[in-house]
């Protein structure tokens, strides 16, 4: 079976395994509070058994509508911002070919994004790109009030209806928003829309395993049981029962705060696999949103190694040491491709013939993690034994795990997010606005 594991052997230098395991104690009591519900946020918690409690009916569901999908559409336009796009994209930019939009013949449409911005060019480019083609609207969003993806579904819903009609347009588009209320709840019920339910005590950046991000992995093709499979694995190893020592979403929530408490106020999450690039956004939204408040909190940036060591690479390497890394590595990969002898050696790579591309990726990751600790920056490792369904869904509430234990013992609450709400009000303010002039 393959199993995520933690290696924390690199991070300890900076800080001592005595100053990490010194903070088990609030460990224990930010998992008691995360499981009894007893600390500020407790409504939303739907996430913490969700794995283990998605039903089969509810899978056969979404896997039913993700066909009817595919099989109307070539073009599935997935409308949505933050957790209701950056969780779907990950998992689908995780799992399928780097090039698979590029394939001509296809069995499960092309993902497409809108709603996560809002720049004119892009939305009127999609459009362009829609034209005369196959496509779908899944939208998510909980109010349907969001200025981006609302914004963004209004016109193409307008697309897709003034090219197929109304009647075809329904059975085209597909609602995840709330059980009962929302303008959105209010739209699907007029249009006769299909829907799915985003849980109320489920937030946005905890929502990839919620029909928000399950139905549109299910249209890209991506086999949705083993992904569920995986979280439910983790929901089981980093449970209230499990030891310290054998929590691995406890461990790095402490391991991570030691460091804080030492000075390492920025956490890179880095990989040497280009796939998982997505993951590093989804991750920042989490960590960001999560623990940034009361002036508090770790700043999460992302890196994508070997390309980033020539941009990035300097400053990681001697900049100001305010940083520590946490980086996965994947133990194995889809493909195997090796490097072919050259008979003039004019790129003096010959010294490399012979061996897969995968070794010369595991010495520069080995290589650079010797040259970074020896520089100062402490080293927290993921193993990721592969790229698969089962193993991201590990991986995905591995981190929401230890998402929330690191917010309760920094002393913030990990499921609110009351600073994004500044930028709207000034915005609509200078929009004019009913109501906020």
């Amino acid at each position: 079976m393959s199993i995520i594991s933690l290696n924390i052997e690199k991070a300890l230098g900076e800080v001592t395994g005595e100053q990490v395991f010194a903070l088990e104690t609030g460990v224990a009591k930010s998992i008691e509070a995360l499981h009894g519900g007893s600390r500020p946020g407790s409504d939303f918690l739907g996430w913490l058994h969700l794995p283990s409690s998605i039903a089969d009916a509810d899978l056969k569901k979404i896997e039913d509508v993700a066909a009817s999908l595919r099989a109307r559409c070539d073009f599935v336009v997935v409308v949505g911002i933050g957790g209701s796009y950056l969780g779907t994209k990950a998992v689908v930019e995780a799992l399928n070919s780097s090039f698979d939009w590029l394939q001509s013949e296809r069995s499960n449409p092309v993902l497409l994004y809108a709603g996560h911005n809002i720049g004119e060019d892009y939305l009127y480019e999609l459009r362009e790109l829609l034209k005369g083609k196959r496509f779908g609207i899944i939208n998510i969003s909980k109010s349907g009030t969001t200025t981006e993806p609302a914004l963004a579904f209004r016109i193409l819903k307008q697309q897709l209806e003034e090219a197929v009609g109304k009647d075809e347009a329904r059975h085209r588009i597909v609602a995840v928003t709330d059980k009962s209320r929302g303008a959105l709840r209010a739209l699907a019920q007029k249009e006769g829309y299909r829907t799915f339910v985003i849980p109320d005590n489920v937030g946005g950046r905890y929502s990839v395993l919620t029909p928000a991000g399950l139905l549109p992995i299910a249209t890209a093709g991506i086999n949705i049981r083993e992904l569920v499979a995986g979280a439910v694995l983790m929901e089981k190893m980093t449970g209230a029962e499990t030891p310290f020592a054998e929590n691995i979403s406890a461990l790095y929530a402490a391991t991570r705060n030691a460091l804080y408490a030492a000075g390492k106020k920025i956490e890179i999450l880095a990989s040497f696999h280009p796939r998982l690039h997505y993951i590093g956004e989804w991750w920042k939204q989490l960590y960001g949103e999560s623990e940034g408040k009361e002036h508090k909190g770790i700043f999460p940036a992302s890196a994508d190694f070997t390309t980033d060591l020539h941009s990035m690479g300097q400053w990681i390497q001697e900049g100001e040491r305010t940083i520590f890394e946490t980086v996965i590595s994947v133990e194995k990969t889809e493909y195997s491709l090796t490097v072919p002898y050259a008979e003039d050696d004019s790129d003096g790579l010959n010294f490399l013939a012979g061996k897969r591309v995968d070794e010369v990726n595991r010495m520069a990751e080995l290589g650079t993690q010797m040259a970074h600790v020896d520089g100062g920056v402490p080293n927290i490792k993921i193993i990721l034994p592969e790229v698969s369904a089962y193993c991201i869904g590990q991986l995905f509430y591995f981190f929401e795990k230890a998402c929330g234990i690191s917010g309760y013992v920094l002393g913030v609450n990990p499921f609110d997010q009351p600073g994004v709400e500044a930028y709207k009000k000034n915005m609509f303010a200078l929009l004019k606005k009913p109501g906020h002039e």
